[in-house]
């Protein structure tokens, strides 16, 4: 968008550019022990909040404002390796993993309906979680099939765990 965008409207693309960098390169300086848990708590928050007022202008170029709707859309989600230390900031190494399983569902013809599509992708994301972490799925699918109320797998990252039960 940049690259094509007459210079007024590529200042809207370039905000984002810049928040989710910014982002980048406080996951990075946490990492580093540069910045503390605390420190990495606040400053989210301000780009958070950052976010927010860049969402709340109306963009009258059309991709701005495509962008800005799907922004608004993932906006809970932007920040996520923000929240759970260790995460990474894209779903890259996981849409990797269940390649296979598209292309199994492209070939077989995929699902009848959209609940039978949703409960094939957490089964399959339960599973290549299972296996990344060398622990069993069978386990864990009959804890949950037997459970009555949710549950909150041991292996979701701990720090997704804290953020889910604090919530």
């Amino acid at each position: 968008m940049l690259r094509i965008a007459s210079p007024s409207a590529a200042a809207f693309p370039q905000a984002v550019h810049n928040l989710l960098q910014t982002g980048l390169q406080l996951r990075d300086r946490y990492r580093q022990g540069e910045v503390s848990e605390h420190g990495l708590r606040s400053a989210t928050g301000r780009l958070e909040v950052r976010l927010n007022r860049l969402l709340e202008t109306s963009p009258r170029d059309a991709a701005n404002h495509r962008l800005a709707k799907h922004l608004q859309n993932e906006q809970p989600y932007l920040f996520t390796f923000l929240h759970c230390p260790g995460l990474d900031a894209t779903n890259h190494e996981a849409e990797r993993a269940v390649r296979w399983m598209v292309i199994a569902r492209k070939v077989w013809g995929g699902n009848r309906t959209w609940a039978g599509a949703q409960t094939q992708q957490i089964l399959v994301s339960l599973m290549r979680t299972c296996w990344q972490q060398d622990k069993d799925p069978f386990s864990y699918l009959t804890l949950l099939l037997r459970s009555r109320s949710s549950q909150i797998l041991d292996i979701v990252p701990a720090a997704a765990r804290t953020a889910v039960l604090s919530a």
